[in-house]
């Protein structure tokens, strides 16, 4: 059994802004940014509301202690179950050897 990623929309940066939030096993490792109008739209605003909010210590932290367990899906090569819940500018090809 592998590693599940997470994704959900979440207030992130004091608040501020709505984005799509991933995760590793629940711990946040990296988000996309959405369109200018994702604040203002209905359906998102009621995902995020139910949400945790994140700030940038939040997310840094937490890729940090990724990066320490050798468990950053970004960085590391890892058994990931559902790999096409990653981002979608994520590449496994940029991974090191």
């Amino acid at each position: 059994m592998g590693y599940q990623i997470q994704s959900t929309y979440c207030w992130y940066n004091n608040g501020k802004q709505i984005v799509k939030m991933y995760f590793l096993n629940h711990v946040p490792f990296t988000f996309d940014e959405l369109a200018d109008d994702a604040n203002t739209n209905l359906d998102l605003l009621r995902i995020a509301d139910k949400e945790r909010t994140y700030d940038p210590e939040d997310l840094y932290k937490s890729s940090f202690y990724l990066i320490d367990e050798q468990c950053h899906p970004m960085l590391f090569d890892l058994e990931i179950d559902n790999p096409e819940e990653m981002p979608e500018d994520y590449n496994s090809d940029c991974l090191p050897d």
